[in-house]
């Protein structure tokens, strides 16, 4: 499981060799912050259109100054753990930073994923940056009801008059 959280540095590595035997690179980015449901239907649809998919998550630091000092919940550690633990991903990193548009570049994936809804601007950099050498950018639905914060909301409510 730990072997497939890897840097940057070993990925391209990897992705190298992958693309010499003619493998389809896919990479997804996120902060994965509690693994609910959601995740891991967009992460299995995302590796059905890949042969290998790259999780890119967003560091602890990234994470905070995007979501507030509340976030994240797990630790970026954990939260590769994770990931790295599901038969749908083959690969984790931890991006530092606001957008993973580096480790894009770098990796040159021929399918970057997206689940859910994203600002239009965003998109369309990442759009760009991938079809700039001939990738495809995806956007796959959001799964309805399933999110980080409706499941932190969820949590808070059912605790929050439970003094046990």
């Amino acid at each position: 499981m730990r072997d497939k959280i890897r840097t940057l540095d070993e990925l391209k590595e990897i992705t190298s060799k992958y693309k010499q035997e003619s493998k389809k690179i896919g990479t997804t980015n996120g902060y994965f912050d509690l693994l609910h449901i959601g995740h891991i239907y967009m992460l299995e649809s995302a590796k059905s259109l890949t042969d290998i998919l790259i999780v890119l998550i967003n560091s602890d630091d990234s994470t905070k100054k995007l979501k507030g000092s509340k976030r994240p919940i797990v630790p970026e550690k954990e939260r590769a753990e994770m990931l790295s633990s599901l038969e749908c991903v083959d690969y984790v990193t931890i991006f530092d930073g606001d957008n993973p548009l580096d480790y894009i570049r770098e990796l040159k994936p021929d399918i970057h994923i997206k689940g859910g809804i994203f600002e239009q601007d965003r998109i369309k950099t990442e759009r760009d940056l991938i079809e700039s050498w001939g990738g495809r950018h995806i956007t796959l639905p959001l799964v309805e009801g399933y999110s980080t914060t409706n499941l932190i909301d969820k949590i808070i409510k059912a605790y929050e008059n439970n003094s046990s």
